[in-house]
């Protein structure tokens, strides 16, 4: 059984694995919502997005959420001082949501928590962008050291800090998912790219498949199924690459 087992929405009766989270990365609700319903039952958890922010994605959340029963994962990535984090926070619980993103700093994270009071959303801490290598790091002054050992030592401060979970990628999934402050927490891994497909800007990227059982509850696959002439027949075929 994985940490996101009891996790499942409150009466959850969908047919489909909710292991399977795809990103609505799309120009606007519209077309979010036209992917959903071809999607229709194969689908029952989604991520919205910070590029739908302003076409729409708390509109789309809510429809998808109130009229079509689906779990929704608001990745916001929020970063800012504790009192505005523990604000927007506060002001997005309102929408029932079952997942939300902060970056993993510890006061960011302590402050989502409190913001979030009285929910059930769960806090995901963002350790280190899927997108992002250790060129990337040395040329924002970030800290040295490895890739790895810095999502480690992020992960354990966020998890530490009061998140339900973490970010990362499938690469560092396992040893997340050996920390002691990991245990009962949940693992979601962007990356993920079916066997064969376009990397795309992704740099630290698994299957499907590698991915869980590299500790991970939740994959997010996004171009792969929304990029493909039948988006269905592509979510049913990473569905059954799924252990």
């Amino acid at each position: 059984m994985t940490a996101s087992d009891p996790l499942r929405a409150p009466g959850y009766a969908g047919s489909s694995d909710d292991r399977l989270i795809v990103a609505l990365d799309v120009a606007d609700a519209h077309a979010g919502l036209e992917l959903a319903n071809r999607l229709g039952d194969a689908v029952s958890f989604y991520k919205i997005g910070l590029g739908m922010l302003t076409g729409g994605g708390l509109a789309l959340a809510r429809e998808l959420k109130d009229t079509q029963g689906k779990r929704i994962f608001l990745d916001m990535k929020l970063f800012d001082i504790g009192a505005t984090v523990e604000a927007a926070v506060r002001g997005l619980s309102a929408f029932d949501l079952d997942f939300l993103t902060v970056h993993g700093d510890p006061h960011v994270v302590r402050a989502a928590v409190e913001g979030r009071r009285g929910e059930a959303t769960k806090i995901l801490a963002v350790t280190i962008l899927t997108s992002l290598d250790r060129a990337d790091l040395d040329a924002s002054c970030l800290k040295a050291g490895d890739v790895r050992d810095l999502v480690l030592e992020r992960a354990a401060r966020a998890l530490e800090a009061g998140a339900d979970g973490v970010i990362a990628s499938p690469q560092e999934a396992g040893a997340i998912r050996a920390l002691p402050e990991a245990t009962g927490k949940l693992i979601v891994t962007p990356g993920v790219r079916p066997a064969g497909a376009d990397a795309g800007d992704q740099k630290r990227i698994a299957t499907p498949a590698h991915a869980l059982a590299a500790g991970a509850d939740h994959i997010v696959v996004g171009r792969p199924i929304w990029q493909a002439p039948d988006p269905r027949a592509a979510a049913h075929a990473i569905l059954s690459e799924l252990p």
